[in-house]
Formats: structure tokens, C-alpha cells, sequence
């Protein structure tokens, strides 16, 4: 059971989870982002420059979560400065903008880089935005659903403008970040023996990358 509250400022914070926004330039990741944080939308959003992260505390299962969301900029001239951002991210938001056909072109080139810089495990999932302007659209919806299957990705087409599915591509990714650090946390105690595992409660955890299987389907897929 997840919990899409704004959060406390003042609780205690279980989990801390960095999850990193990539793709073209113009494609929407802040939009996205300011959504997802403020639940806000700007109309002259101006371009990223370099990277900038925002923060927004949810309930998942009945522990307090941290997503630290990092939006980097897409132009070309920033991408060696973000690569080092890839970095200790346990999730990663692959967006492409639905009107524009280069953006989801050069999905399986953001796709390597993100392979080559983040855990080998980290849940991705893979966002066509902008799904408001259906009568623009260039890239049909099973181009996507069918390359995120091959990929292993989870898959969402959302709308920022409108509010569509922000909500569900990131509790998707958080909450599947949150089952698998759990096992990972169960399997530890099991390993201590019996009555002797050491209590979670309570304590900051910052994931460096879970090791989880990622689903080769979605059930997520074309909401």
C-alpha cells in the first residue's frame, strides 16, 4: 500500500531512493518532475542547465521513503557532466516525448549510457510523454510497449500538462524499489539466524543499487 502524501518534513525517513530523469532535451523530464514534487506544471519552462534534483517524502507499506529525483539536461554539451549522477541511482526514468519521433530514436542510446554508468539491477522504466497531444503523435504506442519488453523496462505514456499517469510511473518505480530492497533486507536477517538479525527500524538507509530481476513484462503497460 503506497501512500502519494507530500509528506512531513519533520518524520523520520526509512528509506532514501535516487532516481535519475534521462532523455532529449525539450521532452518534459522537469515538467515531470514538477509535477510529481509540487504538483505543478509551467507553461515557459526554460531548459535544464547541468542537473538539479528535487526531493518529495511518500508512505510505502508503512515506511517513510525519500525519492530524490535528479533531472539532467539533455543537450548534448551536459551529458559527460551527468553521466557522474548515474551514480548510486537505484531507479531511472527514461522519457521520450511522443510528438517527436528523434527523442524515442535515441531512447536505445540514453538506454547503453545509463547501463554503462548505473548499477547493472536499477528498475527503469521508460515514459512517452506529452500524451495530451494525441493528434501530434509520431511514435504509436506499440513501438514503445514493444521495445520496454524487449528491454526488460516498464512502460507508461504520460501527460505532465494534464497530470496523467506522473503519479503511477513513479510509485511504480519507488514501490518496486522498496519490495526488492525489502527481500534483499529479509534474506540478510535469515543469514543472521535466528532471533539474532538486527532491527531496520528506524535507521536512514541509502541504497547503492539494488540487485533485483527486473520484469520482462509490465503489468503497467499502456495505461
Amino acid at each position: 500500500m503506497a501512500s502519494s502524501g507530500y509528506g512531513d518534513a519533520n518524520q523520520k525517513i526509512d528509506y532514501v531512493f535516487k532516481v535519475v530523469l534521462i532523455g532529449d532535451s525539450a521532452v518534459g523530464k522537469s515538467q515531470i518532475l514538477a509535477r510529481f514534487a509540487r504538483n505543478d506544471f509551467s507553461l515557459d519552462s526554460k531548459a535544464t542547465i547541468g542537473v538539479e534534483f528535487q526531493t518529495r517524502t511518500l508512505v510505502i507499506q508503512h515506511k517513510s521513503v525519500k525519492a530524490q529525483i535528479w533531472d539532467t539536461a539533455g543537450q548534448e554539451r551536459y551529458r559527460a557532466v551527468t553521466s557522474a549522477y548515474y551514480r548510486g541511482a537505484v531507479g531511472a526514468m527514461l522519457v521520450y516525448d511522443i510528438t517527436k519521433r528523434q527523442s524515442f530514436d535515441h531512447i536505445p542510446r540514453w538506454l547503453e549510457e545509463l547501463r554503462n554508468h548505473a548499477d547493472k539491477n536499477i528498475v527503469i522504466i521508460l515514459i512517452g510523454n506529452k500524451s495530451d497531444l494525441e493528434d501530434q503523435r509520431a511514435v504509436p504506442t506499440e513501438d514503445a510497449k514493444e521495445f520496454a519488453e524487449k528491454e526488460g523496462l516498464f512502460f507508461l505514456e504520460t501527460s505532465a500538462l494534464e497530470a496523467t499517469n506522473v503519479e503511477t510511473a513513479f510509485m511504480t518505480v519507488l514501490t518496486e524499489i522498496f519490495n526488492v530492497v525489502n527481500k534483499k533486507n529479509l534474506a540478510a536477517d535469515e543469514n543472521q539466524g535466528n532471533g539474532n538479525s538486527a532491527s531496520l527500524s528506524g535507521k536512514k538507509i541509502i541504497v547503492p543499487g539494488p540487485a533485483q530481476e527486473i520484469p520482462a513484462k509490465s503489468s503497467m503497460c499502456c495505461q
